[in-house]
């Protein structure tokens, strides 16, 4: 990308209109209905999934570290 970019300043042409083809967002979006949980676990069960998380991929965030193993069942 070292390469300079040069525009020249000439017509055109002709232009031609697309219609819209793409579907909306809400469409397009798979929303699935959640509903939210409080879970108690020992300290060292928490141990557990943070150790395996770290293992499988580096600075994931516990919750999602639990969450992915909640929809494995793991």
């Amino acid at each position: 990308m070292s390469k300079k970019i040069t525009y020249r300043y000439e017509p055109i042409g002709p232009v031609k209109v697309v219609p819209d083809f793409l579907p909306s967002p809400d469409e397009l979006a798979f929303k699935e209905d959640t509903v939210k949980i409080t879970i108690s676990l020992s300290k060292e069960s928490v141990e557990f999934f943070k150790r395996g998380a770290e293992n499988i991929i580096p600075n994931i965030k516990n919750d999602t570290a639990f969450i992915g193993c909640l929809y494995t069942g793991a």
